[in-house]
């Protein structure tokens, strides 16, 4: 299920070979397996990891196309200005979902994560369907002490809590929370129409905090509960759902959002939650190249990436 990346991935536009300040994505991202990875001496050093997989978006009943993200948003992502104050840049590869087995690809995900995490690499994973997260929290969990308290933030037109038998897209909030005594759950840009009456009503019952896609638009506010969040716990980790965005700005995705968050205001929110010191990873999920619209989405997920990175870099200045 993991896999090295194809090396026709990273390439374009090449303004100078010497120039380090004209370089681009490509030419400073590292190909590496992720059992070899260089060794981090001090700094700051980024990961990517691709996850293959949108087999819980169709049992979630949506629509799959997902799968295909990873390679095409780093396509998108290569030819970006790569001037950030981050020492070293690695993918790793892909995880990929065999025959349906969603579960058995999460397990290995985690362990991409968790190793990443383990040679202080910051990673950021490329969905796939939002059944990445589940695999992304199955890393951070086996990375960090068991009794650590972890935060979650999701931005996310829905919660994710749905109740089923067999696990999807959408349940891996609910998973987490019901497993897991020591995390805590913030969802931010919530739809009032995009959940019933019964997924407000168990997000209540697991103590959630969460904000819906009206009450997200106060920064000042939003950034005030994100602070008080993360400050009661250890650890924070971040996962964004393509589908919070508005159709217009992000159409490729498997359920588009006509009242979802202004595309500026999510940046905002990574770039913020990015600076936060107890912030250990990022995943980025629902991103469907089949239903995208001239790479609209797909070029928003790696400008996103790129503002994550960016982030990071700014993490003394808040």
């Amino acid at each position: 299920m993991y896999k090295e990346l194809n090396k026709d991935i990273w390439t374009g536009r090449i303004d100078s070979l010497e120039e380090v300040d004209s370089y681009r994505v490509h030419q400073v991202i590292k190909e590496k397996h992720v059992d070899r990875l260089p060794e981090v001496k001090k700094g700051l050093s980024v990961g990517l990891i691709g996850f293959e997989c949108d087999e819980g978006v169709r049992r979630n009943k949506g629509r799959i196309g997902a799968a295909k993200g990873p390679n095409e948003i780093r396509k998108r992502l290569s030819s970006l200005p790569f001037y950030l104050a981050i020492d070293q840049v690695v993918d790793v590869g892909n995880v990929t979902c065999l025959e349906h087995k969603m579960e058995e690809a999460q397990q290995v995900l985690g362990t991409c994560v968790s190793k990443m995490l383990d040679e202080r690499y910051v990673p950021i994973i490329l969905g796939g369907g939002h059944e990445t997260f589940y695999g992304h929290y199955l890393g951070v969990r086996q990375f960090i002490p068991s009794n650590a308290t972890l935060g979650i933030i999701n931005i996310d037109a829905h919660f994710d809590l749905r109740d089923e038998a067999i696990p999807s897209s959408g349940t891996m909030f609910r998973q987490v929370l019901q497993q897991d005594q020591y995390a805590g759950y913030l969802c931010l840009g919530i739809q009032p129409f995009g959940n019933t009456r019964s997924l407000f009503q168990t997000a209540d019952e697991y103590g959630c905090t969460y904000l819906t896609e009206e009450e997200v638009q106060n920064s000042t506010h939003t950034f005030q509960v994100i602070d008080k969040f993360a400050s009661e716990f250890d650890y924070l980790i971040l996962t964004l759902c393509m589908d919070a965005i508005k159709a217009a700005e992000a159409p490729g995705v498997s359920a588009p959002s006509p009242f979802g968050l202004d595309a500026k205001l999510v940046r905002s929110l990574i770039r913020y939650i990015a600076g936060k010191e107890r912030l250990l990873s990022f995943d980025i999920s629902e991103t469907n190249p089949v239903l995208d619209e001239n790479g609209k989405t797909t070029k928003l997920a790696a400008y996103y990436i790129a503002e994550f990175m960016q982030g990071l870099t700014k993490r003394e200045e808040i």
